[in-house]
This record gives structure tokens, sequence and C-alpha cells, in this order.
């Protein structure tokens, strides 16, 4: 899968996660540039990324994230 491919999806995600069609992923975008982003978008996030790319999320993965970037290069690295 190819790293515009993971965005793409990403971006999917993240729209319908927060209902917002206007919302563009960037490797830097973190939580506090999205007005929303606690911890219950945050679990909705991984869920739906989990079921997407056909992975699974460690804990300690998800405490290492700090961006989207984060997320897209682990993303990358399972669905390889």
């Amino acid at each position: 899968m190819t790293e515009p491919e993971i965005y793409s999806a990403l971006t999917e995600i993240f729209q319908d996660v927060f209902m917002r069609d206007d919302l563009v992923l960037t490797p830097t975008l973190s939580a506090k540039d999205v007005a929303g982003w606690d911890s219950f978008k945050q679990i909705e996030i991984v869920i739906a990324t989990e079921e997407r790319f056909g992975i699974k999320l460690h804990t300690r993965e998800l405490d290492r994230l700090q961006n989207v970037g984060d997320l897209a290069t682990v993303v990358a690295s399972k669905a390889a």
C-alpha cells in the first residue's frame, strides 16, 4: 500500500469521525489542531483504522503516536 493510498483512506476515516468533509490531513496534524479531537474521537479513529486496514494497533504503538504522520507510518509497517 502506498503512502498516498494510506493518507486517502485515513482522510476518509477522519472526515467520517469528525463529520467534516473539509478536513485535510497532513503528517503534522495532531489533536491540538482539530476542534473536538478528544479521547473518544481517538478511540473511533483507532477502531476505524484497524477495520479499514485489517490491522491491530497495540497500546505501546498508540502511546507513541504524536500526529497523523506517526499513524500513517504504523499503518504502512503493518499493512505491508
